[in-house]
């Protein structure tokens, strides 16, 4: 049965509040059968966001107070960063980052939050979320995990340790490139309530039209992802072998620098795959020439996409390209990507 969009803004309320619904800020109904489904999914409670970064954002606002540190992925997605330079540190907050394979052994004395992004966006590197929400929880502080790029079906970060989750299901978890979305979840209602707090008082609330497009998404989402994994797998093997290929990261591969610790933590390794070209010109030859590719920055969908990442600041090489996998034909997608690769070789 398809899901009820109940569009109304304002429901009936007389009398004084009574914790129904009574404004569209404080709760819908639509809305809210979506965040039950993806509570499923996540096995724990789960809120919805209007994109990805709101959902990172009422995690920071409801839990970072002035003098706090947080320590963060420096390869992970930038914007995130971008976020606590801008409004966190100049409140007081202190940042500090390392790179995603090195959460293990950070130093995270006096730190009120620990965020790592596994894999991460957009080199892929892997860290063992268990050993480091032990160490986070010997440390006091706050484990969160962006769990993007895998998705609940790929791993399951709470069952491993992490305190809360985010995801931009902007990507796969919606998967049709024509919503935006995010959505945290905990296990925990101490930790959720703030947030839920924020969002209401903010009013960073996501549309019912939205969450019923997500919704939509949802009911495909281990299809879509099954055959975006196979393309991924596929596709990363082709790569390894092509002498025009300098570097490959996929930790599906068995030669990845993070291949077992994703073994042990993940049920799939994703859709995106990252590699690197001789130069920025030949990897933007090689997206021109793609028949099956299109050249965008999101990833998640139907549709296979590529981009530079380079053109965004991430620290890679300039021909650094971010592929990611959509749910074609996998003998087809891989027989496009050699013939495009053949082109700049």
């Amino acid at each position: 049965m398809a899901l009820p969009i109940v569009a109304s803004s304002t429901f009936h309320l007389p009398g004084d509040p009574d914790g129904s619904h009574f404004y569209g800020r404080n709760g819908n109904p639509t809305v809210e059968q979506v965040e039950a489904e993806i509570g499923i999914l996540e096995g724990g409670e789960a809120i919805l966001f209007p994109s990805g970064m709101a959902a990172i954002a009422s995690v920071f606002y409801a839990h970072l107070r002035p003098g706090d540190t947080v320590l963060v992925h420096s390869d992970g997605y930038y914007n995130v960063r971008a976020l606590l330079e801008a409004q966190f540190v100049p409140m007081g907050v202190k940042v500090k980052t390392c790179p995603t394979t090195e959460f293990v052994s950070a130093d995270m004395t006096g730190c009120k939050m620990v965020m790592i992004e596994t894999p991460s966006n957009p080199g892929l590197a892997v860290c063992d979320i268990a050993a480091v929400a032990a160490r986070a929880k010997a440390a006091g502080a706050l484990l969160v995990a962006d769990n993007t790029t895998a998705t609940a079906i790929c791993q399951q970060p709470l069952d491993l340790g992490a305190d809360i989750v985010v995801m931009s299901d902007t990507k796969a978890m919606a998967g049709h490139s024509d919503v935006l979305a995010g959505h945290v979840a905990t296990r925990h209602s101490a930790l959720m309530d703030p947030i839920r707090t924020w969002r209401r008082l903010a009013g960073a609330i996501v549309s019912p039209f939205d969450a019923y497009l997500l919704h939509r998404g949802i009911a495909t989402l281990e299809l879509r992802l099954s055959r975006a994994n196979d393309n991924a797998m596929t596709a990363a093997e082709a790569l390894r072998t092509h002498p025009a290929v300098r570097a490959v990261n996929y930790p599906g591969l068995t030669n990845d620098p993070s291949h077992e610790t994703a073994k042990r933590q993940m049920r799939g390794f994703g859709p995106v795959v990252s590699f690197t070209l001789e130069s920025r010109e030949k990897a933007e030859k090689f997206i021109e020439n793609s028949e099956l590719i299109v050249s965008a920055t999101s990833f998640g969908g139907v549709h296979a996409s590529a981009e530079c990442r380079i053109r965004w600041g991430d620290a890679v090489p300039e021909g650094f390209v971010r592929l990611a996998c959509g749910i074609e034909p996998v003998s087809d997608f891989v027989t496009s990507l050699t013939r495009a690769l053949d082109s700049v070789g």
